[in-house]
């Protein structure tokens, strides 16, 4: 005979143990902090055109959250960011832009998850301005959500595309993608999130290593 009083039993710490499994993102703390990114005041050049080239590019460093960097790759009126540490020895981290002129705006939002009495940040949500290949004069917003490279594993890029006009609770949707998909997120072989709502979002490259 079947001993129901223990097969309850059983039953119920198996699904406590299920629900504890299934919810490991509701128990951690998730919070925000804000930094500024301002070319003059928090960047550093460290590599760019020679004048006698006549080229238009250049490598920069800036501050970012708590001792993470931001690197910026600029060539040609476009931009490509690396939040966080990159792969060693490499300070010019894959190519991720969009195709058309862009540039990023003056804030950004790191995502951070509580570890012991600090925090960690493990995403950003960062406003870009990508130009209207049909209208010069016109410019579309979107929130690129990117993963932060750490320190034990220097793996970063765009990890959602979140259209900022046209697309209603666009911050919160962006913070939705950062806290789902970020930390797990396989730069080169997983697809970015695309959330573009009633604004068609403008074409985007990830260049090959």
């Amino acid at each position: 005979m079947v001993n129901d009083v223990g097969t309850k039993g059983a039953f119920a710490a198996w699904v406590l143990a299920v629900a504890l499994l299934a919810a490991p993102a509701a128990a951690q703390e998730v919070s925000s902090a804000y930094t500024d990114l301002v070319v003059e005041e928090n960047c550093t050049t460290f590599a760019g055109a020679d004048p006698d080239e006549g080229g238009d590019w250049a490598n920069l460093v800036c501050d970012g959250y708590r001792g993470y960097p931001v690197f910026i790759a600029y060539a040609d009126a476009r931009e490509s960011l690396f939040y966080g540490f990159p792969p060693a020895g490499d300070l010019a981290p894959v190519w991720e832009s969009f195709d058309a002129f862009n540039a990023t705006g003056p804030k950004i939002e790191w995502r951070l998850e509580a570890r012991g009495d600090g925090a960690v940040p493990f995403a950003t949500i960062h406003r870009w301005f990508v130009s209207d290949p049909e209208d010069p004069d016109e410019r579309v917003q979107v929130l690129v959500v990117e993963k932060v490279g750490q320190p034990y594993e220097r793996d970063g890029c765009a990890v959602g595309y979140v259209a900022a006009e046209g697309n209603g609770d666009a911050n919160a949707k962006a913070r939705r993608i950062a806290d789902a998909v970020a930390r797990d997120f396989v730069c080169g072989a997983d697809q970015p999130t695309i959330d573009q709502g009633d604004v068609a979002l403008p074409s985007f490259t990830r260049a090959e290593n």
